[in-house]
């Protein structure tokens, strides 16, 4: 599989994509038909999961933030993951700092809360819906109930890997050092306070520096190199602990490079260097439950599909689909697409703006949803094997649908990636017609 992903990232930079291949379309949903999985309950799973459940990685994507049969089935590959196969942890795309309370209610930890839902209720971050909804509790109360009366080794953990709510991260560095160890508190304040002029506001600091200001890179970097250097002062830490605490200061660390360079380049570099921290704590969450330790993580479909075979490489963007398959091979990694036709999601029509319930309309019928639909199948799973990726009518390039957070139903036409589907993911569950998720702030 190596070779074969080899030639054609190799033709891929040589052509460029395009939309508009004219594609034997009745003869492809003939061909997807025959190899087609139906999907109604989770034991239609199966395949599915005896596929997955020997890799090191398993990467859950979405089609959008605010679908609820995307989460509802992603709940459900991730339980029979862990509860059958032994899988340690799931890494979301979302919150270090807020998620990590929800890490510390599933694993029943000292000073957890009641519950999963006043975890969530408790989230203040836009977009509230992306993790405060009921789908969300339903697997975390899950996990609380797996893990209880396994040992603290034993325990499956929930984590954000994302690289915002920097300032949640950045007070809970110094709040811990403050009542651990008054001379490393001082020394971490001295260098946070580079960010004092800004209120608080990593835009306003950004643009400070696209206009000449100093940046806050090596103030960051040392208080991740104090915490590296001085663990002989955090002896009496547990291994948990110490790194939550390491993982806030790296939170704060490369939020800086990515607002910095969000205003500061015009290249795919700030896009790159979340991409990289949220890879870089997927690998430090290996590493801590052990180098055998296999793991999930939900994502987007445009961090968990690889970029090398969707329109992304030539922008120069990377991301997690793509540095997982290089530095794991991708024997060892299972990419799962999800989609829909049509349907109802919430989002917002801007950045920061009221949570609405949005009508997804149906797909053009050149696009992988368009082809999927006219199998007349309302839901069903494709798993990718050479058979797949030797078929030429599914080795041309489709437009596969991606919703964010902010959406314009009006303007669905331009939220299509085009996508050599089989290379991108090594399976996809599509849904006809889906539904909003249920959040729990109204």
């Amino acid at each position: 599989m190596q070779k074969l992903y080899s030639f054609i990232i190799i033709l891929l930079i040589s052509l460029p994509l395009s939309a508009g291949t004219v594609l034997t379309e009745d003869d492809l949903v003939s061909f997807i038909k025959s190899r087609a999985n139906d999907l109604e309950t989770t034991s239609d799973l199966d395949f599915l999961i005896e596929e997955a459940s020997g890799r090191k990685l398993v990467l859950l994507g979405e089609a959008s933030h605010g679908t609820r049969e995307y989460y509802a089935w992603r709940d459900s590959i991730s339980r029979r993951l862990i509860g059958e196969h032994g899988f340690r942890f799931i890494a979301v795309e979302g919150d270090w700092a807020s998620l990590y309370e929800l890490n510390r209610y599933v694993k029943d930890m000292p000073g957890a809360a009641g519950s999963a839902r006043e975890v969530l209720e408790g989230l203040d971050r836009w977009p509230l819906w992306m993790w405060g909804n009921e789908e969300v509790i339903a697997l975390a109360e899950w996990l609380r109930s797996y893990n209880d009366g396994r040992s603290p080794e034993e325990k499956a953990g929930f984590y954000g890997k994302d690289v915002y709510d920097e300032w949640r991260s950045l007070d809970a560095v110094l709040d811990f050092l403050q009542s651990h160890d008054r001379e490393l508190y001082r020394r971490a304040n001295r260098h946070y306070r580079c960010f004092d002029p800004y209120n608080r506001d990593s835009w306003q600091y950004a643009q400070a520096v696209g206009r000449g200001a100093p940046d806050c890179t090596a103030e960051t970097a040392a208080v991740v190199a104090l915490l590296r250097d001085e663990r002989d002062m955090f002896a009496d830490l547990d291994e948990s602990t110490y790194f939550w605490l390491k993982q806030n200061a790296l939170v704060v660390k490369h939020a800086e490079k990515f607002y910095r360079k969000s205003i500061t380049r015009r290249d795919a570099s700030s896009w790159n260097s979340r991409v990289q921290h949220m890879n870089m704590t997927v690998n430090r969450l290996r590493k801590f439950y052990g180098e055998d330790a296999q793991g999930i993580v939900w994502a987007h479909n445009t961090h968990i599909g690889d970029a090398r075979f969707t329109e992304m490489m030539q922008r120069g963007q990377e991301n997690i689909g793509h540095l997982t398959r290089e530095q794991h091979g991708p024997e060892a990694v299972f990419l799962i697409g999800f989609t829909t036709y049509t349907g109802t999601v919430k989002a917002g029509a801007q950045w920061g703006s009221t949570m609405e319930r949005m009508q997804i309309p149906g797909a053009p019928s050149n696009t992988l949803e368009g082809i999927l639909e006219q199998t007349g199948k309302s839901s069903f799973y494709l798993v990718f094997d050479d058979t797949d990726r030797t078929y030429d009518p599914f080795m041309q390039v489709l437009g596969n649908r991606a919703v964010g957070v902010v959406y314009n139903p009006a303007n669905d036409r331009h939220q299509f990636v085009q996508t050599i589907v089989p290379l991108r993911y090594d399976a996809v569950l599509f849904f006809r017609e889906t539904e909003a998720l249920t959040p729990i702030h109204r």
